[in-house]
């Protein structure tokens, strides 16, 4: 009886343990594409994006989706801040409230703050914004299937 109670203690324990892994190996990939995007580095934070991605922003179109999702988003940010002035612009994440993970589907919502120059001096952004993603597991890992950023 006592080695059936350690099994069951022991693949208890070996399933939490996994079941974090996969959290935070998800989590990896949505701070793989803040960081690309921090660091100007396009090409790190596409490739966390899977090829069909759905996008909310808080900028006209407002919505990108399909094939080229996440690039055609890139391109239209790009656009708006060189039409507002944007320039050094850094996303900070806070601690997830929410990081769901069901077989091969993940759901993540982080805290998330939006700070940049705008014709050259600092401004305060967007602070206490919400980042909300959806991530899919394959063969390569994880990517982000589709996102939102809301701010109050």
């Amino acid at each position: 009886m006592r080695k059936l109670l350690v099994l069951t203690v022991v693949v208890l324990l070996l399933t939490v343990l996994a079941a974090a892994s996969e959290q935070s190996d998800a989590m990896a990939t949505v701070n793989q594409f803040v960081n690309g995007f921090n660091h100007h580095d396009v090409k790190a934070a596409l490739a966390a994006c899977a090829e069909q991605a759905s996008i909310i922003d808080d900028f006209a179109p407002y919505h990108w989706s399909g094939p080229g999702g996440c690039s055609a988003w890139v391109d239209a940010y790009h656009a708006w801040a060189k039409q507002n002035g944007v320039t050094d612009a850094i996303v900070t994440l806070g601690r997830p409230r929410d990081v769901e993970v069901v077989g091969d589907m993940a759901y993540v919502v982080v805290p998330a703050d939006f700070a940049y120059k705008q014709n050259g001096k600092p401004t305060r952004g967007e602070t206490g914004a919400m980042f909300t993603l959806v991530l899919h597991k394959g063969a390569s890992g994880w990517l982000i299937t589709a996102w939102t950023w809301s701010h109050p």
